[in-house]
């Protein structure tokens, strides 16, 4: 009966991981074989030209730059928010603590809120003070979007850190804010996988932007411009009745793609010489 119940579960987990797997591979094929034909240079060094969602030339050179200037500078604000948060839950309060139970319970409602809201939420603060989309709006609402994913990430790997570490810092005369400072050093990889969740979350965001970021056929000028971004371009283009951008919109999506893959392998080759910082318990 055991012997039974355990093959049934390793195929379970089988069919779950080929399904995962074959999801994956579906919808890389499927941005490959319509994105692929309408590819060309024009669309990675040209910003849309006149009629562009009717069919006339041009790219989304606007929209690369804008959801790299909003990722990155979400990514880099939420980062300055969550680290201090995690250092103070995992440094300076105790681990039966209220206050902490509390926090990570928010945190963890936080996660779950739908991007949307976020985005109503900042565009009906953004109405009642008068101001317009801009990428500096973007940049806030989707920082306050990834910092719950940022905080629950860097919590986890802080949480696995080896507690003789903490008490071999403390022994040796070590404050709180310098034994919190070597306790980043051990989490510096779990910090990376957060910072590129973050990332990969910000880039591919559309709800939120729409109502903060604005759009525009130009490349962001200053935090004060609307900020075009790839999923918003993508959404447009499939919104066109011209087929010819309609298969644009393909090629943004593998644009898109290809800039979350690009960054994922470089933060793994990062990582791993990061890794070098981090003791074995």
């Amino acid at each position: 009966m055991k012997k039974l119940e355990e093959q049934f579960f390793k195929t379970l987990m089988i069919l779950a991981t080929l399904l995962i797997v074959g999801s994956f591979f579906g919808i890389i094929f499927t941005i490959l074989k319509k994105g692929l034909p309408a590819m060309n240079m024009d669309m990675i060094t040209q910003i849309p030209q006149g009629g562009y969602y009717q069919g006339s030339k041009g790219g989304v050179l606007n929209a690369i730059a804008g959801s790299l200037f909003l990722a990155l500078g979400a990514s880099a604000l939420a980062l300055a928010a969550s680290l201090p948060i995690v250092m103070y839950l995992n440094v300076y309060l105790k681990k039966s603590s209220v206050l902490g139970r509390i926090t990570r319970l928010s945190f963890d409602v936080l996660f779950g809120i739908p991007s949307i809201v976020y985005g109503t939420f900042a565009f009906t603060l953004m109405i009642y003070f008068g101001n317009k989309a801009s990428l500096l709006a973007g940049i806030i609402t989707v920082a306050a979007l990834v910092v719950p994913v940022m905080v629950r990430t860097m919590d986890e790997a802080f949480r696995s850190c080896p507690k003789e570490l903490s008490d071999a810092a403390y022994s040796l005369g070590a404050t709180r804010w310098e034994t919190a400072k070597v306790l980043v050093l051990q989490a510096v990889s779990g910090i990376q996988t957060a910072v590129l969740l973050a990332f990969g979350r910000a880039i591919g965001d559309t709800a939120a932007v729409m109502f903060t970021a604005g759009f525009g056929d130009h490349i962001p000028s200053s935090l004060a411009s609307p900020a075009p971004t790839l999923p918003l371009a993508i959404f447009f283009q499939l919104s066109s009745p011209s087929e010819a951008v309609q298969a644009r919109a393909y090629a943004s999506a593998l644009i898109l793609t290809f800039i979350v893959l690009v960054i994922s392998i470089a933060s793994r080759l990062l990582g791993k010489r990061l890794q070098k910082n981090k003791t074995r318990s």
